[in-house]
């Protein structure tokens, strides 16, 4: 579990684009840890955690294109019912805020990376370490 930076990249809501933010990536030999998309008529926010989240930076500004960073909390947890749960229930009893989370795990492993973007990620690491 560690607190991690992800970045939020703001892209035109059309074909072929995340194909070109994946090849800048490639090109710039920026591995994808976590990868969540959401949209709107007409953009596109694209949220990555990276191996290398300042380089990755330079890459989308050179390009012209909008990128924020955030902190985040990186989750390598078991993969079993009731895990969110007792995270959720952990957070809100310290009063911490889940502004929003995405996971992928396959069901035949045994952990899975959630990624959680919190109100207060320096209180939530030591409140889930306890």
């Amino acid at each position: 579990m560690q607190i991690s930076k992800q970045l939020a990249i703001f892209l035109d809501n059309r074909p072929g684009m995340l194909a070109r933010l994946a090849d800048a990536l490639a090109e710039a030999e920026i591995n994808i840890y976590a990868i969540a998309t959401s949209d709107t008529v007409d953009h596109s926010v694209i949220r990555l955690v990276v191996n290398d989240y300042r380089k990755a930076m330079h890459v989308f500004e050179e390009r012209g294109t909008l990128v924020v960073e955030d902190d985040v909390l990186l989750i390598d947890g078991s993969n079993k019912p009731g895990q969110l749960a007792s995270i959720a229930h952990k957070l809100a009893e310290a009063k911490i805020n889940i502004e929003y989370c995405y996971s992928a795990t396959p069901p035949d492993v045994k952990k899975g990376l959630l990624v959680l973007r919190v109100s207060n990620p320096e209180k939530a690491l030591k409140v889930l370490k306890a």
